[in-house]
C-alpha cells in the first residue's frame, strides 16, 4: 500500500477552495429561478381528459419543411419536455431544423379518475384521435411517427393496428425484446406480483417509479452526481443545467394502474410484443404488419433498454426498409448531449427527407 503524505498547506488550501466553491453555489443555486418545461414555442392544438397535442413553432417559418407531419409519442413514465430541454439541447429544434412539422403528445398527469385507462385507452384511443387530428389539419392520409422508450412500444402496436395512417416509423431507445439477459429491469419485474399492487395502490405512483429507475445504477445516479456537482457549483451554466435535469427527472407522473398492470405483464413479464401475442381492441399485434420503412435508434450504453433489447426488431418487423442507428451514449445522453444533439436529429431528419 502507497501513503500518501499531505502538507497542512494542501490541506488548508483544498478546505479553503472546496468553501468557496460552496459559497458562490449557493449564490448561484439562489439564482436559478424557475426553470421552463421546454424552451420551444409550441400551441396546443388539441386536448382530451389529461392529454394534450401540441404543435411547435419552427424559429425559421420560411425554411422548406417536409410535407409530412412528424408525431412525437414520448413515454408514459417521464414528461416530454426532454425532447426540448434547452435551446442547445434540442430534439424538437434539431428535426425542425432538418425541414420537419413537429408535434407531440404530452399524457398528462393521471389521477384516480384515470385509474381504468387501458392500453388500448392509450393507443387505440388517444393516440389515434392525435394522429386524425394532424392527418386532417394537414389534408395527408398518412403520418410519421417517432416514437421513444415506452412510447416506441406504444408506436410499434399503433403502426401494426393502423399500418395506413404511418407512413414512416422511427424508434428512439425502445425496448422490443423485453426479456434479454442483459436487461436488469426485466429481471427485477418478472419476480413483481403486479395484480397485488395494482389492486392494492390503484394507480403507481410516479415516485416509486423514479425510485426504481434510479436504483438501477445506485451509486451513479443517487450519490457521485452530487458529489461531482461540487466542481460546477461556480460555474452558473452549468449549475443551471443540472438543475434543469434534476426537474426533469424527478418531475415524475404517477401511472394509470390497468395500463400499468397490462404494460408490466404482457410485455416484461411473458414478453407478449416480440411472441406476437399482444391483444388491443380485439386485434392482434403482429409486427409482421409494419410495412413502412424503420428506423431504429439505440444506444449502446442504455442501462434501461439494452441494445439487444431494440436491435430484435429487425427479425421480426415486416418492412424491407429498415435502418438502424447506434449511439454512443446513454438513455437520457441520447436526448441531451452534444455528440447526440449532432447526429440523432440530423440522421432522422434525413432519412425521413429521402422517404417523401
Amino acid at each position: 500500500m502507497i501513503a500518501i503524505q499531505l502538507k497542512p498547506e494542501q490541506i488548508l488550501n483544498e478546505i479553503t477552495n472546496f468553501n468557496v466553491k460552496l459559497a458562490e453555489g449557493i449564490k448561484n443555486l439562489r439564482n436559478v429561478g424557475d426553470l421552463p418545461a421546454g424552451v420551444t414555442e409550441k400551441e396546443a392544438v388539441y386536448t382530451e381528459d389529461k392529454l394534450t397535442l401540441y404543435h411547435y413553432k419552427n424559429p425559421n417559418p420560411d425554411a422548406a419543411k417536409n410535407k409530412t407531419p412528424l408525431l412525437i409519442s414520448y413515454a408514459l413514465v417521464n414528461r416530454p419536455y426532454m425532447t426540448d430541454l434547452q435551446e442547445n439541447r434540442s430534439t424538437v429544434r434539431g428535426l425542425m431544423e432538418q425541414g420537419q412539422d413537429v408535434y407531440l403528445i404530452d399524457w398528462g398527469y393521471p389521477d384516480r379518475s384515470d385509474r381504468f385507462l387501458t392500453m388500448d385507452d392509450y393507443i387505440n384511443g388517444y393516440l389515434d384521435r392525435c394522429v386524425d387530428v394532424i392527418r386532417e389539419r394537414h389534408d395527408v392520409d398518412a403520418v410519421n411517427l417517432l416514437g421513444i422508450c415506452q412510447g416506441g412500444a406504444f408506436s410499434l402496436c399503433y403502426t401494426s393496428l393502423h399500418p395506413e395512417k404511418i407512413k414512416n416509423l422511427v424508434l428512439m431507445v425502445t425496448p422490443v425484446d423485453f426479456q434479454t439477459p442483459e436487461n436488469m429491469l426485466s429481471q427485477w419485474i418478472k419476480h413483481i406480483d403486479v395484480d397485488l399492487l395494482v389492486d392494492s395502490m390503484g394507480n403507481i405512483s410516479g415516485d416509486l417509479m423514479n425510485w426504481t429507475f434510479l436504483n438501477l445504477k445506485p451509486y451513479r445516479l443517487l450519490a457521485q452526481k452530487y458529489i461531482d456537482m461540487v466542481d460546477i457549483l461556480d460555474n452558473p451554466k452549468s449549475v443551471c443545467n443540472f438543475m434543469t435535469m434534476e426537474k426533469w427527472i424527478f418531475d415524475s407522473p404517477d401511472q394509470a394502474g390497468e395500463c400499468y398492470r397490462q404494460f408490466v405483464k404482457e410485455f416484461y413479464q411473458q414478453n407478449k410484443l416480440i411472441k406476437g401475442e399482444v391483444q388491443l381492441g380485439g386485434a392482434t399485434v403482429n409486427l409482421k404488419n409494419i410495412t413502412c420503412p424503420v428506423m431504429n435508434i439505440y444506444a449502446q450504453d442504455d442501462h434501461l433498454v439494452p441494445p439487444s433489447a431494440s436491435k430484435a426488431l429487425a427479425a421480426h418487423v415486416g418492412t424491407k426498409d429498415y435502418t438502424e442507428v447506434s449511439f454512443k451514449g446513454g438513455h437520457i445522453g441520447i436526448y441531451v448531449s452534444g455528440s447526440a444533439q449532432a447526429l440523432v436529429p440530423p440522421s432522422i431528419g434525413k432519412w425521413l427527407n429521402e422517404r417523401k
